[in-house]
């Protein structure tokens, strides 16, 4: 397989005896389910989904480089019970350290081009958030227009820092040529955000969504994540109770919505990237967000698992299809049998996510909100 050959300079195989200790694994654990690089490379044709560890946190910390964070996280997660047999994994190793952050860069965007180059879905696993880049610029070499969704309790903007952990957003968002249609930002803390940010986001039609308004209605998060190509997951996202190396805040998401969300990414047949970033397990106690990380892939599999089952929007007969008009609008609603997930139709025929609210909304003659941003970025 050539493909191997153009990855595998880049990538450091890791130990499974390291990982599972004098016992192994048992029957049944996701660690004896998973081809992983330990002794041989492994046959990815077979996987669909692909895991990669990057250790590089110098965007975040001046010549400090986090070496366990990938390999903590396989640790608790290897031991979790393998229930989605329909779903093949393999995991490739730790993307070699780059002399320089910019070789980092460059080494992980290598590797992820090459795995989406043959179809599969990559999940990255450790290192600082501006690693989210290489996720982006995999997209941009392949000149593909992507939405792209964030779940971060800060808007990295900060033009004033030094780390481009604190100002990757910038050159993401305004890179030229630019290849984002369009950006969500969810579970942002208000007091993290200087005011007039919201309001320069809210002019270039981009969608950010406070805290407090999704742990409210998270299910109204489902059809942004589902639009969606690229997703990325800051763990400073998660409140400290839950994730205790986050000692950015004490607020945030809990355990179970932080599974949510990623559950939301699983499900969509368009999120090809997702990366969980910001572990540092030296700030951590008992293993704990380790542990939660690694649940949060268990759900992002579970995700994956069910989406499969979903039909497309051209097998008319697997939905339920509702024609209403509002403001004077016509348009058709489908609603899944199959998953009972939502999708509306905009002026120029194309269907795009949406909820049972935006029905609801529509069906008292009121112009949905998801509806009206969609019309205005067309």
């Amino acid at each position: 397989m050539l493909y191997n050959l153009n990855i595998i300079d880049f990538l450091d195989p890791i130990s499974l005896q390291e990982l599972s200790g004098d016992e192994g694994y048992k029957d049944g654990q996701v660690g004896e389910q998973i081809s992983v690089y330990d002794q041989e490379f492994p046959d990815l044709l077979q996987a669909d989904l692909i895991f990669v560890g990057c250790r590089e946190e110098r965007g975040a910390k001046r010549g400090k480089t986090n070496f366990n964070a990938p390999d903590a996280i396989r640790e608790q997660f290897f031991k979790l019970y393998y229930w989605h047999g329909d779903i093949k994994m393999a995991d490739v190793g730790n993307i070699k350290q780059g002399s320089t952050l910019a070789d980092s860069y460059a080494a992980l965007k290598t590797v992820l081009t090459e795995l989406l180059n043959i179809g599969k879905t990559v999940v990255i696993l450790g290192g600082s958030h501006d690693l989210t880049l290489s996720q982006y610029h995999t997209y941009a070499s392949r000149k593909k227009l992507i939405e792209v969704t964030c779940v971060d309790a800060l808007i990295d903007i900060n033009i004033d820092s030094q780390l481009k952990n604190d100002n990757f957003l910038m050159e993401m968002l305004t890179d030229e040529p630019n290849y984002i249609h369009h950006y969500n930002h969810i579970g942002f803390q208000s007091y993290f955000v200087h005011p007039n940010m919201l309001e320069t986001m809210d002019k270039l039609r981009f969608d950010c969504f406070r805290l407090g308004v999704v742990k409210e209605s998270i299910e109204e998060m489902e059809p942004v994540i589902r639009n969606s190509n690229l997703f990325s997951f800051d763990i400073s996202a998660i409140a400290n109770s839950f994730a205790p190396a986050n000692t950015y805040s004490p607020n945030g998401f809990n355990g179970e919505e932080a599974c949510t969300l990623i559950r939301y990414a699983g499900l969509s047949p368009n999120v090809s990237s997702v990366g969980i970033y910001g572990y540092n397990p030296e700030k951590d106690r008992d293993n704990l967000t380790a542990k939660q990380i690694s649940q949060m892939i268990w759900y992002l599999l579970d995700g994956k698992s069910k989406g499969r089952r979903e039909a497309t929007l051209s097998e008319r007969d697997a939905f339920n299809e509702y024609h209403t008009a509002f403001a004077e609008v016509q348009t058709t609603f489908l609603q899944s049998k199959k998953t009972n997930r939502w999708w509306m139709q905009l002026p120029d025929q194309k269907y795009i996510a949406c909820s049972y609210k935006d029905y609801l909304l529509a069906s008292s003659n009121e112009i949905p909100e998801r509806w009206l941003r969609a019309q205005e970025r067309s």
